[in-house]
């Protein structure tokens, strides 16, 4: 990855900061962002390797595309786009409201339509570049209580798909990644008998961690994976067969 340029959003925990590592390592220039300017500096101030941090709403187009641009224009290209940036509410069906709603589909769908729209337009200046979005098992297989979420990363896999149709004639790859249960400060607030249940539940009997899903963004970033567009490749213990 060396003299490549990636940006990630989500960057500052979990899968985010573990794919900033790991870009890091492989060599690449990487920007990732958060809701927090404070936050997301210092998440890269720990990370070896040419890092910086920003912060950045998704929600927001005006300033997606600010931040992309910025990006762009600071570092003479744009060939990665890991659009990471998420968040998990909701709850039973007939129980969720419409702000849970309204925001997760803000973030999740909307929010990562803008990104990968902005992205597309840096990338496409140079005719290359690869996107990596995040979905989930959740949204392959549906969860009980779980709704909304597993609606939105539905889209967001098919997001990784329709964009790789329209993309790929301009060299720009487009794939989407679909953790299972990872180890992360999100899941450790699901309590330790529900964490077991799902580690028991996955064939390889035990939860994922976060460096293991920056391994697979970091291969379908690279060249290893020049071949490989519009797949949902999960990390997932063998959860979803």
């Amino acid at each position: 990855m060396s003299g490549r340029v990636a940006l990630v959003t989500g960057g500052t925990r979990g899968i985010g900061l573990a794919t900033v590592r790991a870009l890091a390592e492989a060599g690449a220039t990487v920007v990732l962002t958060g809701r927090e300017e404070a936050a997301a500096r210092e998440a890269a101030a720990a990370v070896p390797g040419t890092v910086s941090g920003v912060a950045l709403d998704v929600t927001d187009p005006k300033a997606v595309s600010t931040v992309v641009r910025g990006v762009a224009k600071e570092h003479g290209r744009l060939d990665v786009l890991v659009a990471n940036a998420g968040i998990m509410e909701g709850g039973m069906l007939g129980m969720i409201r419409e702000d849970d709603l309204d925001r997760t589909l803000a973030t999740n769908v909307s929010g990562t339509i803008h990104t990968v729209q902005a992205a597309a337009r840096a990338m496409m200046r140079k005719k290359t570049g690869s996107i990596i979005v995040l979905a989930s098992v959740v949204g392959l297989q549906g969860s009980a209580g779980q709704s909304v979420y597993a609606a939105s990363k539905a889209a967001v896999a098919n997001l990784a798909r329709s964009a790789a149709k329209e993309l790929g004639r301009s060299g720009i790859r487009v794939n989407a990644v679909a953790p299972g249960v990872i180890d992360t400060a999100l899941t450790a607030g699901l309590g330790e008998q529900v964490r077991a249940a799902n580690a028991d539940r996955t064939p390889l009997g035990r939860l994922g961690r976060p460096e293991e899903v920056a391994g697979a963004i970091t291969f379908l970033a690279g060249d290893q994976a020049s071949f490989i567009t519009g797949q949902v490749l999960g990390v997932d213990g063998g959860l979803v067969p």
